[in-house]
């Protein structure tokens, strides 16, 4: 492998060459990283505390805002102190580590979110075999399988990309290791490597988009035959899932489901399945949810509380 190259690192040319604009967005972006961080520990750990980590759909919520978390942090923190710096630069091993990780909690998510559509469709179509459909075992098969998919998703694109041949240039037309922009400074012939891509990533993104999207037409058609307040909640919940598949799929099907080649947007376009999507996520399940919000309310009241006496109890 090592005679196939003599690339030892990449530069990334980032979102802008104007130095004010780079100011602008580290403050921006780092205060969306912070965003992100705070609201999916918010929820990780009200779930973990409250009686709702027996709920299926708050389990796997619980598991949504971890890989928000990771699939995040293997970008953001280099990409906003990349901002800083004049020549940002990554090396050969860290670029092909991020492409794989990226893609591996990536596709974790993607899964995941498939997994709450159809713990939705069963509690809303399906509601007295709900408890048994969604037992405690079935939910950790699920959550493995999601697992599972990332590796089957992201082992070939690793395998494939870290077999292409470097030789200069070394300049990436992106803020982080994605698989298109290395294809392009690649030398030599990435067609076949190309199409092998997009039906991995594109195909799967879009297929998986499909069967969220009729998966949610027939819930709402369902719901003709439930009470007003059964309505009114069922789309409150299905409301959230919803947004977070449009900000999430919309984004990730223009970058993957296409010929194999790079465009200016595409960075724009990645910031939303990036850092937006994730970040937005806890916002979307925390406001428009009553039990998520007295769920932490609870907990941090009760945190508080603990805090309170012990400080009262030193001080005694």
């Amino acid at each position: 492998m090592e005679s196939q190259r003599n690339v030892s690192e990449f530069i990334l040319l980032g979102l802008s060459y104007d130095q004010n604009m780079q100011i602008f967005c580290f403050v921006l972006f780092l205060f969306c990283y912070a965003v992100l961080l705070a609201g999916n520990l918010l929820i990780l750990v009200s779930i973990q505390c409250s009686p709702l980590l027996h709920q299926p759909m708050y389990y796997f919520l619980s598991h949504l805002s971890s890989m928000d978390i990771c699939y995040t942090s293997t970008i953001a923190p280099k990409f906003i102190a990349d901002l800083l710096v004049e020549r940002k630069t990554i090396s050969y091993g860290s670029c092909m580590l991020q492409v794989f990780i990226m893609h591996f909690f990536g596709m974790i998510e993607v899964l995941i979110l498939t997994v709450m559509a159809f713990d939705r469709y069963t509690a809303i179509c399906k509601p007295l075999h709900y408890l048994l459909i969604m037992n405690r075992t079935r939910c950790h098969l699920l959550v493995l399988a999601a697992w599972a998919g990332g590796a089957v998703h992201s082992f070939p694109q690793f395998l494939m990309v870290i077999r292409l041949p470097f030789c200069g240039p070394n300049e990436i037309d992106h803020y982080f290791c994605d698989i298109f922009p290395l294809l392009k400074v690649a030398c030599t012939d990435t067609y076949i490597t190309g199409v092998l891509m997009v039906v991995n990533s594109g195909l799967v993104t879009l297929v998986t988009f499909a069967v969220l999207f009729f998966s949610y037409i027939i819930i709402l058609f369902s719901l003709r035959h439930h009470s007003a307040e059964g309505r009114r909640k069922a789309l409150s919940t299905c409301g959230s899932h919803i947004t977070v598949i449009a900000l999430f799929f919309g984004p990730s099907i223009f970058a993957y489901l296409r010929p194999p080649t790079t465009f200016s947007e595409d960075k724009i376009f990645a910031l939303f399945y990036t850092i937006i999507a994730p970040m937005f996520n806890p916002l979307i399940y925390t406001l428009r949810n009553t039990e998520m919000k007295q769920a932490m309310r609870k907990t941090w009241c009760q945190t508080s509380g603990l805090n309170i006496f012990l400080t009262k109890q030193r001080a005694s």
